[in-house]
């Protein structure tokens, strides 16, 4: 199979490796649509390893794709059934193999690229929003950075709980379309960093950009409200002014899914399967995909990645 490799030298280039072999608790898929995400530059540049068990060099965090063979013990996952997962390494090649309880059903109708890209956005948004700051319906949350494809997935999965959503996008552009987000019935407020105090106080604040000033949102939230640091991209060193988190009260979560424990990643795939599958099914979520990108063209889709102004995913197709 063709597979896109990290070297030594921290960048990417295609190779030819061995077609991986379902064994015992494993199912081995065709890569139809693999997702990209900022860990995959990240691995590169040598901050972000692939936990033990999957591949050291080959990135790529979610696919979408159809299963080829089954390993021995496995019920209810049977071959040429479609299907998507969040992995720990190893989309961003022809095929994989995984776990057959990280795999989540593809609803019908689902586009391999829309496929592709909602396993690590929307576990993402999941367990943050609503396993760990408990979302619910009537608060107020802030998202920062949220044209992006996490960020598109925060503003959903906040504005179906029943939250009023406040959107930080940079581009003015991309304004309309964090607003069409908004489930039927609820509404989507989009605003441009530094303005995003009008709107508090907030019940939860979704860092995604991170950089030396976010921690200053702590201001802006209610008594008891949260923080929930799930993206550092614009930088990863913050100074706190420890006095207002204890006068608010508040909580700071930092958060991320890849070095988890397997038992931790199949029960969080048990809870997208059961609770967000369904509403994807029924229309209720969307994944928007700003580019997809042949393999053979992996320089570009990391360029897409690494650059300004994508609203959604960037999606490679092997």
């Amino acid at each position: 199979m063709r597979a896109v490799v990290i070297d030594g030298r921290g960048t990417f280039r295609l190779e030819q490796r061995a077609d991986p072999v379902a064994g015992p608790g494993l199912v081995a898929v065709r890569i139809h649509a693999a997702g990209l995400n900022a860990a995959d530059l990240q691995q590169a540049r040598g901050d972000y390893p692939a936990p033990p068990g999957w591949p050291a060099d080959i990135p790529g965090l979610e696919i979408a794709g159809e299963v080829e063979q089954v390993g021995a013990g496995i019920t209810g996952v049977g071959v040429g059934d479609r299907v998507m997962a969040l992995v720990g390494g190893g989309g961003h090649a022809e095929r994989i193999v995984v776990p057959a309880d990280l795999l989540l059903p593809i609803p019908v109708g689902l586009s391999w690229r829309e496929a592709a890209g909602f396993p690590e956005a929307f576990s993402t948004a999941w367990d943050a929003l609503v396993g760990q700051a408990g979302v619910r319906a009537g608060d107020r949350v802030l998202v920062t950075g949220a044209a992006g494809g996490v960020g598109t997935a925060m503003v959903q999965v906040a504005a179906a709980s029943g939250a009023h959503v406040v959107a930080s996008v940079r581009r003015p552009e991309l304004h309309d379309r964090v607003r069409e987000l908004a489930p039927t019935g609820g509404t989507v407020e989009v605003v441009v960093p530094g303005e995003e105090g009008a709107g508090a106080p907030y019940d939860v604040v979704v860092e995604l950009v991170g950089g030396e000033d976010c921690l200053r949102r702590v201001e802006l939230l209610r008594a008891r409200g949260r923080i929930l640091v799930v993206g550092v991209q614009g930088g990863s060193i913050a100074p706190l002014r420890m006095f207002d988190l204890m006068l608010a009260r508040a909580q700071l979560i930092g958060t991320t899914i890849r070095g988890r424990s397997h038992a931790e990643k199949a029960l969080l795939a048990a809870q997208v399967r059961t609770n967000v599958v369904p509403l994807l099914a029924e229309g209720r979520l969307r994944v928007p995909v700003d580019a997809a990108f042949q393999l053979a063209r992996y320089p570009d889709a990391y360029a897409r990645l690494a650059g300004p102004g994508k609203f959604g995913k960037v999606i490679m197709l092997p």
